[in-house]
């Protein structure tokens, strides 16, 4: 018997891929995901011959050696992503919808893939992964007013604003939780209006983006800015909603988000929504990745800080 692994990011982008994928496909998978950062997942994946994968919105990049072992087992996998891919396999057991275009993410990747049957989903996972012009240009065709596209914007945002931090106990829901319940609602408009768990993530994303706003910049140019954020639940969880908003407010400058963790940093980079370029170049010089206009760094060693700061002045002066 054919056992189907789902293997997701647990960010709005992942989540909302695979909602529009088991909507229209609807199938019953074992589901595999984690925090945002997450991002080494198929090495949980213990498929074998005859079993399928498929694999939304995690670097091929780092599940390349995981990858090359399932398929040489015999297992089938289908791979929708938007980030630094790396070599992709040539291999016949391998469908690969990869894109690395700024202006797209996987949501969008997979709203290709089905032509648009679920295209509201995508539209909610653009807005969260900050592409408000491609999201907008996706929801061209549903013909939404301003306040549709403000509640879908919304909740894309509060979507990704849970998957953030660097274990799931910083989460409000685990992302396999927050995907499960999701999974009851074809229609975002009804889960908007009709699910508690929404009100839940609103209100506590807005309560942590005040205390973000109260923060100061460490660094503040005409190009770019830098914030470290405190050692706290509420930052950790915050981080990316936080870069998010920054960048929205100030499209012509850089912004990379640090939180204090002892004596390493996570760390959030953005690059200027004018230009959507350089953010993963700058993460991959120590061990981080994303993409042009998204990027981070797991853990940033203390001893490495002046030197990223060094590195993302330079790139963005």
């Amino acid at each position: 018997m054919t056992i189907f692994y789902d293997v997701f990011n647990g960010d709005a982008d992942g989540i909302c891929a695979l909602h529009q994928l088991r909507l229209i496909e609807p199938r019953d998978s074992v589901l595999i995901t984690g925090v945002k950062r997450d991002i080494a997942l198929l090495e949980q994946v213990r498929a074998e011959s005859g079993d399928m994968v498929t694999v939304l919105d995690v670097s091929l990049a780092r599940n390349a050696a995981a990858l090359d072992r399932l398929l040489d087992r015999g297992v089938d996998c289908r791979y929708f992503d938007h980030h630094f891919a790396g070599t992709i396999p040539a291999h016949p057991r391998l469908q690969a919808f990869i894109d690395t275009a700024p202006d797209v993410c996987t949501s969008l990747l997979v709203d290709r893939y089905l032509e648009g049957r679920a295209r509201a989903w995508a539209v909610v996972a653009a807005f969260g992964d900050n592409l408000e012009a491609a999201a907008r240009d996706a929801a061209a065709m549903l013909n939404l007013n301003e306040l549709q596209l403000a509640q879908l914007q919304g909740l894309g945002e509060c979507i990704n604003y849970n998957a953030y931090g660097p274990s799931v106990a910083d989460l409000h829901y685990h992302p396999a939780e927050l995907y499960q319940i999701l999974a009851g609602y074809s229609d975002p408009f009804q889960f908007i209006t009709g699910e508690p768990v929404y009100e839940v993530l609103r209100l506590a994303r807005a309560d942590d983006l005040f205390r973000a706003g109260e923060v100061n910049a460490a660094l503040a140019t005409a190009h770019c800015a830098v914030y470290v954020l405190p050692d706290a639940a509420w930052s950790r969880r915050v981080n990316g909603a936080f870069v998010n908003q920054l960048a929205v407010a100030f499209p012509d400058r850089a912004h990379a988000v640090l939180v204090a963790d002892a004596d390493v940093y996570m760390v959030s980079v953005r690059s200027p929504l004018a230009a959507p370029n350089g953010a993963d170049t700058v993460c991959r010089g120590f061990g981080g990745g994303g993409r042009a206009g998204a990027a981070g760094i797991d853990a940033l060693p203390g001893r490495d800080y002046a030197r990223f700061i060094t590195a993302f002045e330079q790139a963005y002066c």
